[in-house]
């Protein structure tokens, strides 16, 4: 079993979504000591439930990403009680598409950016300072193809990831030559119930999985990846 995650502590933002769930499980089979945030206690107790004889490696934060008071409390109790805070993975976001950019609602843009680009933001903020004291640490940010390859209907959605994408490769760029890494990963479409409802016309199976997504994130994560700073990663399955 694979437990390259040891003694160290990951905070997984919006861990008890989709893709956060297989995040969070992953890390916790690594090893791992795992705090996700949450918005709902039935989600946090079904991914302790899944997490089966991982689970007492999880603990659960009710924190609002956009509330920068809270998550600073919240990173600052994580080292208080942990002396360390290794890792930190973004797994928050939201989508608005389907609407040409002219015929949506006013607030799509301002939603999508705190969904999207302003959670990542408060949490870095949060956390680089732990791990610049710590000399070491990982960030990855999960953003999107869309950042890179806007398609129509989706103006607002692809700026927000966009925005990430930029945000996180300038972040890296301040911390070169510190010890802590910052990367981002682009999943196309994920394989996940909510998407397989949306368009059930589609092929799903060439959408990457949130486990496929997971094993990506953990090797950003890893001593493996102690070269790879600044990088945005594509993980668009086979389609």
């Amino acid at each position: 079993m694979d437990r390259s995650f040891r003694g160290r502590v990951a905070l997984v933002a919006g861990g008890t979504g989709a893709l956060g769930t297989a995040i969070a499980r992953a890390f916790a089979a690594a090893g791992a000591h795992v705090v996700v945030t949450y918005r709902r206690a039935d989600e946090l107790e079904a991914l302790v439930a899944s997490a089966g004889a991982d689970a007492p490696a999880i603990e659960g934060h009710a924190v609002d990403a956009g509330d920068e008071a809270a998550v600073k409390a919240m990173a600052d109790a994580i080292v208080a009680r942990h002396r360390r805070l290794d890792v930190m993975v973004n797994a928050i976001g939201g989508y608005a598409g389907g609407t040409p950019l002219w015929k949506n609602a006013p607030d799509v843009l301002a939603r999508m950016l705190a969904q999207n680009a302003a959670s990542g933001y408060t949490l870095a903020r949060a956390v680089v300072p732990a791990m610049l004291a710590a000399r070491r640490g990982a960030i990855v940010n999960v953003a999107a193809r869309a950042g890179v390859a806007p398609e129509a209907g989706a103006a607002e959605y692809a700026a927000s990831k966009a925005a990430a994408i930029a945000m996180m490769a300038a972040l890296a760029a301040d911390l070169m030559g510190t010890g802590v890494r910052v990367n981002s990963v682009l999943p196309s479409i994920i394989d996940t119930p909510a998407n397989r409802r949306a368009m059930p016309n589609a092929d799903a199976s060439r959408w990457p999985t949130p486990e496929a997504i997971a094993r990506v994130v953990l090797f950003l994560a890893s001593d493996d990846a102690d070269l790879v700073h600044g990088a945005s990663i594509p993980v668009y399955g086979h389609g």
